[in-house]
């Protein structure tokens, strides 16, 4: 009897020891291999396609444990203010040289993470079929910020419209131009009112995303074109100090997918061209 109460014992305590052990390890495991916390971040963007490809891509950062928090605003300038701020992680709406200005007035240190797609400039008139139909004095309607300036500029001297002197400083302004044949006047008007003035100016130029409410494409209905040979791609921003935070470079990475390409093939192919 006494044997067989010192085998039971010994049984017991070897079950018990493995148990242990199990138990143990399963600590470990759960240890070496804990839940990756899930990081939300915020994107400041404006208008379709930009917000559609945040929507796009919302799914696969999902997957990285990103939780991925898009934040609509009403004007070119919110988004950039809002990010030196802090109130955002990034901004996905403008081009580098309208992010350089931004910078050069306000101080602030906003990089560039990843080009996305081209925003096929145009000039469009209501009136007319093609710019020699433009009479003598015609008003050209333009944006008013100085990187857009440059850029109208450019579009109109890249086809002969005008001619501009050798650029000086970061930007052409009108005080670079240097012939004007047919003496247009520029008429400088907030981004937003771009489509607006498509009624009451002789031209407009202006980027896709003002011309398509409008019913307008680059490829169908543009007098004239800028193409890709530029700086200006709709671009992924963030901070010189968050530049590199994980979440902001997966971001960059899945906005660069195929996935993307072909829906901007798909949906926008008359007025998106990919970057990447």
């Amino acid at each position: 009897m006494k044997k067989l109460l010192v085998l039971v014992t010994l049984v017991f305590l070897f079950l018990t020891g493995c148990g242990n052990g199990t138990e143990t390890k399963e600590n470990e495991d759960t240890k070496a291999t804990p839940e990756k916390e899930e990081v939300t971040l915020k994107v400041a963007s404006l208008i379709p396609p930009m917000t559609e490809i945040l929507e796009l891509v919302k799914p696969k950062l999902a997957e990285e444990g990103i939780n991925l928090e898009m934040v609509v605003l009403g004007d070119n300038v919110q988004p950039n203010t809002a990010l030196a701020a802090k109130e955002v992680d990034a901004n996905f709406f403008q081009h580098v040289p309208y992010m350089e200005e931004f910078n050069r007035n306000n101080e602030a240190e906003l990089v560039p993470i990843v080009p996305i797609y081209f925003a096929n400039y145009g000039v469009y008139a209501k009136e007319f079929e093609s710019m020699d139909e433009l009479p003598e004095g015609a008003v050209i309607a333009i944006a008013n910020d100085i990187s857009n300036i440059d850029r109208s500029l450019a579009l109109l001297a890249q086809h002969g419209v005008i001619t501009l002197q050798e650029k000086t400083g970061p930007y052409y302004t009108k005080a670079d131009i240097t012939e004007n044949p047919k003496n247009y006047k520029f008429e400088e008007v907030d981004l937003l009112m771009l489509a607006r003035m498509y009624d009451d100016a002789d031209a407009v130029v202006m980027t896709p995303a003002y011309a398509s409410p409008l019913g307008l494409t680059p490829k169908s209905d543009a007098l004239l074109t800028e193409g890709i040979e530029n700086d200006f791609a709709i671009t992924l921003i963030a901070r010189k100090d968050n530049a590199d935070w994980e979440p902001i470079q997966k971001l960059g990475e899945v906005m660069t997918s195929p996935e993307v390409r072909k829906f901007l093939e798909e949906n926008y192919d008359e007025t998106a061209i990919p970057a990447f």
